[in-house]
């Protein structure tokens, strides 16, 4: 599949990092600020602010990439690199369902901005799976901190990728 280069592309992290490893997604956007980083390509540590992130989306990106945690099965820090179907994605926000705009994980953002017509042309979430989550607490843990530098890898290549035109299958 062949399509137009991609101009401009919005990097994501987003999650708690008061939740240890729901932090990774901060993690690399930061790492990725020390990096040069093409013309067009913007870096945003979304943490929870997921209204933030959807009213950042609203500016109209070519690309989304998006940093998260995603509980897949898989041995902790393993990546995965997925991109969401707009067909596949639930639009609309129900009346009288609550938003909570310092809580909105990815799916919500992606609603959201679907719902209003702002979905930009590409969306890829690159995740890490998490060892620890659910307790308060900070840092990352070893196995999910050792993954942040081959992400930040995976996400210079990911935008290469983006910027050809050239397709991802979704892993």
């Amino acid at each position: 599949m062949s399509a137009e280069p991609l101009r401009s592309i919005l990097i994501a992290g987003v999650g708690n990092a008061w939740l240890r490893d729901d932090g990774f997604g901060g993690e690399v956007a930061r790492a990725l600020q020390n990096r040069e980083l093409p013309p067009g390509v913007s870096i945003m540590d979304a943490g929870t602010g997921g209204l933030d992130l959807a009213y950042e989306v609203m500016r109209g990106y070519d690309a989304l990439v998006i940093l998260d945690v995603s509980r897949q099965g898989g041995e902790p820090g393993t990546l995965y690199v997925m991109e969401p179907d707009e067909e596949q994605v639930e639009a609309g926000i129900e009346d009288g369902q609550a938003i909570n705009p310092h809580a909105m994980d990815p799916q919500t953002v992606l609603r959201f901005v679907k719902s209003i017509g702002a979905w930009p042309g590409r969306v890829v979430v690159i995740a890490c799976e998490p060892a620890e989550v659910e307790q308060i607490g900070w840092g990352l843990s070893e196995r999910v901190r050792n993954a942040v530098a081959r992400a930040v890898d995976l996400v210079l290549e990911t935008v290469a990728e983006l910027r050809s035109g050239s397709a991802r299958a979704a892993s």
